[in-house]
């Protein structure tokens, strides 16, 4: 079974190239960065409304903190609240309706330390106390640890696949139960690499997904 194809990259492409994307190209969802402690800035921010209209599914990312590579390094139970409330009132903010999904950004590998633990449980608990439902983007290596935390969590898993560069148009859309974790909803199966949009050459994470919106209720 396929999967349907989206895309990930940090700043809002603008309106012009998601446009384009959304008639010329098999990318049916996209997903959209909240300001988080280790996202600071966010030009995505504002667009559902437009984005939803216009047919996109949308998966919103909440980057928290870290214990590896740039952002905020303080996970613990207690931020692990703090960082849920704020996600859940960010969604408030742009609209999204209840039982929408919204996806920690955890970016490491094995182990999820015990602090990390903490943080993602409350996190979890609570987005799903704010009447949203808890996601996690995290590697394929760590994902039953974290379904173990939070079964009612959505998995996005990272595993990354050899792509041509740049990758062509359409894009690939597997099923994402081949990601290393058989129950995940989303796919990251490449990273950093060039599509064609329009005129210009984009710089993206291209994902496969279950259904066309990941993060609908």
């Amino acid at each position: 079974m396929a999967g349907f194809a989206g895309f990930d990259i940090s700043g809002y492409p603008g309106d012009v190239i998601t446009s384009w994307l959304k008639a010329n190209t098999n990318l049916v969802w996209c997903g959209y960065y909240l300001v988080a402690p280790s996202h600071q800035h966010s030009t995505w921010v504002g667009k559902r409304g437009q984005l939803s209209a216009a047919g996109w599914g949308i998966a919103p990312v909440f980057v928290g903190q870290q214990v590896i590579g740039p952002g905020s390094k303080n996970p613990s139970a207690e931020t692990g609240t703090a960082d849920g409330n704020q996600a859940v009132a960010e969604m408030q903010q742009d609209g999204f309706p209840n039982g929408s999904c919204v996806y920690l950004d955890l970016e490491n590998g094995p182990p999820l330390t015990d602090a990390q633990r903490d943080y993602v449980s409350n996190w979890c608990d609570a987005v799903e106390n704010g009447n949203y439902t808890p996601g996690v983007y995290c590697s394929h290596l760590i994902a039953q640890d974290v379904q173990n935390l939070a079964p009612d969590c959505r998995i996005w898993a990272f595993k990354i696949t050899n792509q041509p560069n740049p990758v062509p148009n359409p894009f690939p859309a597997p099923d994402p139960s081949g990601s290393g974790f058989a129950a995940a909803t989303a796919w990251q199966l490449a990273q950093n690499c060039f599509i064609k949009a329009n005129q210009t050459s984009l710089q993206v994470d291209l994902d496969s997904a279950t259904t066309a919106d990941p993060g609908a209720p």
